[in-house]
């Protein structure tokens, strides 16, 4: 029986590279896709730049399948000026990198979107997610301006698609015979974190403080294993948040939820 085989994106380092190391030690085999490759990467590697949407496809034309899941786990953080390259890389550019693979998943695979905590409010902003989604990449300058995005609403904005992509995309993916389904991550302990620190300020501070640490790339790596691999056969659509409990205290205070401790 041959040994699973996954895609993931952004494998040169962080949690792509704790995924990569972690799914070579129980035995799978790994393709792996980032701007730029390790040269000493012990399973193939590919050269793609995602914030080229039209060079995506051919870039990945040469990765062999089939695959039993692919990790979209590549992305940029909220860095000023940056905003036209979030929105791009971190929602349009995982939309094409599926696209580019879907016919080469095997029958059962497993997506795993890697979004954020920072998307936990698509919901609230379905309408401007929306409208984010029905544009042709190409105009994505021109949105920038009129919608008056900065780089950490662009940020926010991104993975609040990509989390929305992944609830809508869902069932049509069961129907394929697939699986999709989110990461949403508070802070981890990547080389973006600092990036991230600029841009959320004092807030991720007071909740990397209420946490007591930020998370690691292996703890979220140890997610993703799990949800690539068929043990999450009933996962669909959802969005797991391994975020220390940021989430749950945010909520705890918004709710009034002290009332009910022990």
């Amino acid at each position: 029986m041959n040994a699973p085989h996954y895609a993931v994106t952004g494998v040169a380092s962080g949690i792509g590279a704790a995924l990569a190391a972690r799914l070579l030690a129980r035995g799978c085999r790994v393709t792996g896709f980032d701007l730029r490759p390790p040269a000493d990467a012990p399973f193939p590697c590919h050269a793609v730049d995602l914030g080229d949407l039209t060079a995506i496809a051919p870039a990945l034309a040469d990765a062999t399948g089939p695959f039993d899941g692919l990790c979209n786990n590549a992305g940029v953080s909220p860095r000023p000026g940056q905003e036209v390259a979030i929105l791009a890389i971190n929602y349009f550019a995982q939309r094409s990198v599926t696209r580019a693979l879907l016919p080469r998943l095997a029958p059962g695979a497993s997506i795993v979107n890697m979004a954020s905590r920072a998307g936990a409010r698509w919901r609230d902003n379905l309408a401007q997610v929306q409208r984010l989604a029905a544009i042709d990449p190409a105009d994505l300058p021109a949105f920038v301006r009129s919608e008056g995005i900065d780089a950490t609403r662009a940020y926010n904005l991104s993975k609040e698609a990509l989390i929305a992509w992944t609830v809508g995309e869902s069932e049509a993916m069961t129907a394929r015979g697939l699986r999709i389904n989110a990461i949403c991550p508070g802070a981890v302990a990547t080389g973006l974190l600092s990036d991230f620190a600029a841009a959320f300020g004092d807030a991720m501070a007071r909740n990397i403080a209420r946490a007591g640490r930020p998370g690691q790339p292996a703890e979220i790596a140890a997610i993703a294993d799990f949800l690539l691999s068929p043990d999450s056969g009933w996962l669909r659509g959802a969005e797991i948040a391994p975020d220390g409990g940021m989430g749950a205290f945010a909520a705890s205070d918004t709710l009034g939820l002290a009332t009910l401790r022990l």
